[in-house]
């Protein structure tokens, strides 16, 4: 791939960090205080063409490569981690499936306006019982005539509360295991639906999280996403693609804290200099530097593999796993850097360091993370 991006990419880029910097970074800590769901940045970004950036035009979205959603992706997690992750499930966890694996009436459907951004998606598949083993889930779908009857509790579903479809994971065949799983596509009106209890969390506080609820649900049998008992690879493709937006928001949320922290550096003075001139100081940052560099490199090159049609189960796996580690790492030290300004809520660090942690634990943890990489080694030596 050439590192260079064209002029397209760049166009892209600069609008993303516009948009971001303008209108998302002023609204960050109240929002983030207040744990209230960015409303007007989500219906800012549709208009920008944000919400479906992969999606066809002729589907009603931006019709763009992989490539442009993490340039801008990156710009938007760099300003405010809760819509960069509002806008990551739309896009990969909502929209791909569906693009990938729908039936044409489906795309017809529910891609126009999930992509333009009129109405917003979600993606359920952990539950109370069982979130890294996902064949484990105990959510039933039980063919009814032309209908699927559907009961169980989805947990930590991000969009869940102001979400107007779920992609849903049951099995219909518990004695099948990961070979019962099917998909579906459940709208918020559909009986039985509801939303439950919405989480308070340590981070992404303005992201809205939520368990659903699905009592004796009645879903139509044309919504279900793909055949009986291939919900297992749907979501298991769905979520590569996804670690790719997780993956980029890590690498914006310890851009932001890196930048932040750099410039503060150049400010600060201590001993009757600035602190940036002190060889500890630089340190930290050659090491924040070298590896929001490193993040990059292996999203991109995730990214350009998807946009060339390639496996990428083990190169999105360990862009998530890389970049969500150094994400932490970064903002650890960025609040290092600031001292007593760092631990105070006056300033970003404090709550990128918050948002760093979600993102080595959702879309596959990082210990789930480095199952799959090994995994995927190992079988390098018998091809």
């Amino acid at each position: 791939m050439d590192f260079k991006l064209n002029e397209d990419h760049q166009m892209i880029y600069q609008m993303a960090r516009d948009f971001a910097q303008k209108e998302v970074a002023p609204k960050a800590a109240a929002l983030d205080e207040k744990a209230e769901f960015p409303a007007e940045n989500v219906k800012k970004m549709s208009e920008l063409g944000f919400m479906g950036m992969m999606i066809p035009q002729e589907y009603g979205g931006a019709g763009l490569d992989t490539l442009s959603y993490v340039l801008v992706l990156e710009e938007i997690a760099a300003a405010c981690a809760s819509t960069a992750v509002t806008m990551s499930v739309n896009n990969s966890l909502f929209l791909g499936p569906i693009l990938k694996f729908g039936s044409e009436p489906q795309q017809k459907k529910y891609l126009p306006d999930f992509a333009s951004g009129k109405k917003l998606g979600a993606y359920a598949l952990s539950e109370p019982g069982s979130g890294s083993d996902a064949a484990a889930l105990r959510t039933t779908a039980t063919l009814k005539g032309d209908k699927y009857i559907l009961n169980g509790t989805k947990n930590f579903i991000t969009n869940g509360p102001h979400a107007d479809a779920v992609i849903v994971f049951t099995t219909v065949d518990k004695e099948k295991k990961h070979k019962g799983i099917t998909a579906f596509i459940v709208d918020k009106n559909a009986k039985g639906f509801s939303v439950g209890k919405v989480e308070k969390k340590l981070g992404i506080k303005a992201s809205s999280t939520s368990s659903v609820i699905l009592d004796h649900c009645e879903i139509p049998a044309a919504n279900r996403l793909g055949q009986e008992g291939e919900g297992f690879k749907i979501a298991m493709a769905t979520l590569d693609n996804g670690r790719i937006g997780i993956a980029t928001q890590a690498l914006g949320i310890g851009k932001g804290a890196f930048d932040f922290a750099r410039r503060y550096a150049t400010e600060r003075e201590a001993f009757g200099q600035p602190i940036s001139n002190f060889q500890m100081i630089q340190s930290k940052l050659a090491d924040m530097a070298m590896q929001l560099d490193a993040a990059r490199l292996l999203i991109w090159r995730a990214a350009w593999m998807r946009d060339q049609g390639l496996g990428i189960v083990k190169e999105a796996a360990m862009a998530k796993l890389f970049a969500s580690e150094m994400a932490t790492f970064v903002t650890k030290e960025a609040v290092q850097i600031l001292g007593g300004y760092g631990y105070s809520r006056e300033y970003p660090v404090e709550r990128n360091f918050r948002d760093a942690k979600i993102t080595e634990i959702y879309e596959g943890t990082s210990e789930i993370q480095r199952i799959v990489i090994a995994r995927e080694v190992l079988k390098e030596i018998l091809r």
